[in-house]
């Protein structure tokens, strides 16, 4: 790494990305190109690895007692705002095929040596902080409606939810809440990632960039954020192992999306 950068690029200037205004069917282009690479290079054997002891700590706090229930749902649902950072191997092997570069997985954890490593880190940080700002949210609001007690069991920490006003006064605000930090996720990095991995631009321009993405196409980046948000919802439903198969498809898919909305400088930057 020849200097430690994060805002700016390796040039220590903010450099402008130029932004494409792009459709719907841009995206389903993008998914198929994704199911493409996952099916060249499938990932569900690791995806299980990383997924089944998630579960297991979820289960685990679920059979623990009635202390952790009020943040379970928050804690699963949380973690598609870390997505977008888990998925850097993903977009790198989407990238080493695209170059026609060799795709073993061992390429998948060069991001380590990406001199644009630093301002990779500062976005993930924002992401961890964003979800922690979101469990303690959820904490707060449980408790605003609750009570600071926990439940006593539960069955009556399921008919509170789904029997009671305030129960369902939690579940639409509680979605209303988690989908402003949804949005805030999808604005600040729906091509950051993908940017800084292509071009050491500085977390700066990674962040602004994926903004004017957004701002560019707000109908497209919409349905983009609902493709992810069913997609997930549909891969959680069979005990989670659906997701071996839809978190990489999403994360190779949005490497395409990165391309589709984002030019390519006059000359590659590495």
């Amino acid at each position: 790494m020849a200097s430690f950068h994060v805002i700016a690029g390796a040039s220590e200037t903010l450099e402008h990305t130029k932004i494409r205004k792009i459709g719907v069917s841009d995206l389903f282009d993008a998914l198929k190109r994704g199911v493409d690479d996952f099916m060249v290079k499938p990932s569900h054997i690791v995806f299980l690895c990383l997924i089944y002891p998630l579960v297991g700590v979820v289960l685990a706090a679920w059979t623990s007692g009635a202390n952790a229930l009020p943040l379970l749902f928050p804690l699963v649902s949380g973690f598609a705002l870390i997505g977008p950072f888990a998925a850097l191997g993903l977009y790198e092997i989407s990238r080493r095929r695209e170059a026609g570069l060799d795709t073993s997985w061992r390429h998948a954890f060069e991001v380590r040596n990406s001199p644009a490593l630093p301002a990779i880190a500062a976005v993930g940080i924002m992401l961890f902080a964003i979800f922690i700002t979101w469990l303690l949210t959820a904490q707060m609001f449980y408790q605003y409606l609750f009570g600071p007690a926990p439940p006593e069991s539960i069955s009556g920490f399921i008919n509170e939810i789904f029997a009671t006003g305030r129960g369902w006064t939690l579940i639409i605000l509680g979605h209303a809440i988690g989908f402003v930090f949804a949005v805030v996720v999808l604005c600040t990095t729906v091509v950051a990632f993908p940017l800084l991995l292509d071009r050491d631009v500085g977390a700066y321009e990674a962040i602004h960039t994926s903004v004017r993405a957004v701002l560019a196409n707000p109908i497209t980046m919409a349905v983009w954020g609902l493709i992810v948000a069913i997609a997930l919802i549909i891969g959680s439903l069979p005990v989670f192992a659906g997701l071996a198969v839809v978190l990489p498809i999403l994360g190779h898919a949005t490497w395409h999306v990165y391309r589709k909305v984002v030019e390519s400088p006059a000359r590659p930057a590495r």
